[in-house]
């Protein structure tokens, strides 16, 4: 490792021209993503007023019986049973990224010391990186009391956000499994032992936790983000079970730490790590579980602004992983099936918000209805369903908001944001140049239920 004022400054050189190089590059398929994706919202306009309505009703039939036929998949959510043999478990590293946690982190360490799990094969390790509040006058009191608390920290600006830190930790860890959570985490004390036939299955990389969201019932916001939590995990289980693929979601992540390192550990040069490393083991032939119960518990966004923030940011690394990695994903590394499942649920996600874009801006130009309401409506009907699907399951944890006609309405208007972030971010991605920045959600402490 370099060391010294020289040869940091050079390291960041060498980083930053190597960062301009692969931010231009995204630029550019940014931009014919946005090109193509408004071209294909505005031509229908080319067939006239009612011919011009054929390619939306194809493609609303098309996407719209894959996607409910997944939903049909996932009405047994993945359940899990408590181990009751005697061999032996396997190991397990906590991880956290922390900074400015002052408000979660004790708590957050209490719910690990709560776990029901043998003593020898748990340890927690945290990253205090660079926090400017109490975080680690906190972290040492507690490493005082629980042994099992290994605590580490670096500069503010050592770089590669929440990746830097989790990379910074991993020549330290032994354990078979590493749990990587958010400060504001909390976990049912039986989660791991109850997770067991995951963990020591070969079959799986990765093993994602259902998020379930603290007080959700608080506001008309935090009831459409724990339905739209549980609507995720529900489609999510729903694909795995067609042959697709599942995802991770960062907050109570596990992964077999062997797996992870063969995929070349955490990317640092994207905005959401998660989301680039199910694309890694996706391509590395390593399948990822979703587990509906037990849950991670998680605190909502309580503020429009801050969700908006939280929800570009989600916007782009999604994007992201699709501009660096598409010739592979349409190489014979995935099975038909998964590319399949791959092309539908980036048309409905990424391509469709931005057609609709070029749909209203052909309209206006031309004077003419817009042409892509059938597929927006099929699209707004889908979500319905998978809202109020998800939201009768049995769930543990939290409990989810009622299933009642005015929170699904309320829910389901309140997923339409996406159709104005993704065109907006897309933009952003295709015209303006990336620095990369730790972009963290402020964690305010809430209650943990019981």
């Amino acid at each position: 490792m370099l060391t010294g004022d020289s040869a940091d400054h050079e390291s960041s050189v060498s980083a930053a021209a190597e960062d301009l190089t692969h931010s231009d590059g995204r630029r550019r398929k940014a931009l014919l993503v946005l090109m193509a994706c408004l071209g294909a919202g505005a031509a229908p306009h080319c067939l006239g007023p009612l011919r011009g309505l054929i390619p939306a009703v194809v493609a609303a039939l098309l996407l719209g019986a894959y996607s409910i036929s997944t939903l049909r998949s996932g009405g047994t959510p993945l359940r899990t049973e408590q181990e009751k043999d005697s061999e032996s478990v396997p190991a397990v590293d906590v991880l956290v990224a922390a900074r400015d946690e002052e408000a979660v982190i004790s708590r957050l360490v209490e719910a690990i010391a709560r776990l029901d799990y043998p003593a020898d094969r748990l340890s927690l390790w945290v990253m205090d990186d660079g926090s400017e509040d109490r975080t680690p006058q906190i972290l040492e009191e507690l490493s005082r009391q629980h042994h099992f608390l290994n605590v580490r920290r670096r500069q503010r600006n050592a770089g590669g956000g929440k990746s830097g830190a989790l990379n910074a930790l991993l020549p330290q860890l032994k354990g078979d499994w590493m749990l990587v959570l958010d400060a504001d985490a909390d976990l049912n004390p039986q989660l791991l032992q109850r997770i067991q036939p995951h963990l020591r299955s070969s079959a799986w990389g990765a093993v994602q936790l259902r998020k379930a969201v603290l007080q959700g019932d608080a506001s008309w916001l935090t009831r459409s983000q724990a339905l739209e939590m549980a609507f995720d995990a529900e489609m999510q289980i729903g694909r795995i079970a067609k042959g697709g693929i599942g995802e991770l979601r960062g907050n109570g992540q596990l992964l077999r730490r062997e797996v992870l390192l063969a995929c070349g550990g955490f990317n640092e040069d994207t905005v959401t790590d998660d989301l680039d490393l199910s694309f890694r083991l996706l391509l590395g032939g390593h399948a990822v579980a979703v587990i509906w119960n037990p849950p991670v518990q998680e605190e909502p966004v309580t503020r429009w602004s801050a969700l908006l923030r939280q929800r570009q940011r989600w916007a782009e690394g999604g994007l992201q992983r699709f501009l660096d990695y598409w010739p592979s994903l349409l190489s014979n590394r995935l099975s038909l099936r998964q590319q399949l499942d791959l092309l539908v649920f980036f048309l409905l996600q990424y391509a469709l918000p931005i057609a609709t874009v070029g749909d209203l801006m052909a309209s206006l130009g031309l004077w003419q209805l817009p042409l892509l309401w059938p597929l927006s409506v099929s699209t707004l009907t889908l979500s319905a369903v998978g809202l109020g699907r998800a939201g009768r399951q049995s769930s543990e944890g939290p409990p989810l908001p009622a299933v009642t006609p005015l929170n699904l309405l309320v829910a389901n208007t309140y997923l339409i944001h996406w159709f104005l972030v993704i065109p907006w971010v897309t933009a952003r991605m295709a015209l303006r140049p990336k620095r990369l920045v730790w972009a963290k959600t402020v964690h305010a402490g809430l209650t943990v239920s019981s």
